[in-house]
């Protein structure tokens, strides 16, 4: 492993830190720390995080930790309490965003 991408883990490990603690404050979960913290300091923010094979694999191990983290939290009893919620609002979203999208793609 080269110095870059130590360097990288760095970054991500203390601004994650600080991120983290902010976000715990204002009741939001960690979990979209983590997004954040991703997108803020990525190639697509303020690029201090270097693009390279290195960091993609750490960003699929983001995914997978992601996916992970969903996983433990997910619980089939309260989604179907929820089908209401669930169904309702994710059919509107769903319905919504292709009618947005078929009227921008129409234009």
């Amino acid at each position: 492993m080269n110095i870059m991408i130590l360097d990288d883990i760095l970054i991500l490990l203390a601004a994650a830190v600080v991120v983290v603690a902010l976000f715990k404050r204002i009741n939001l979960p960690s979990v979209l720390a983590y997004l954040f913290i991703g997108v803020a300091l990525g190639s697509h923010g303020l690029a201090w995080i270097s693009d390279s094979e290195g960091t993609r694999f750490l960003a699929e191990f983001g995914v997978v930790f992601l996916m992970f983290t969903v996983g433990l939290e997910f619980s089939l009893p309260h989604l179907i309490a929820m089908k209401k919620e669930v169904l309702g609002y994710g059919g509107a979203q769903v319905v919504l965003t292709t009618l947005v999208a078929g009227s921008i793609a129409w234009l």
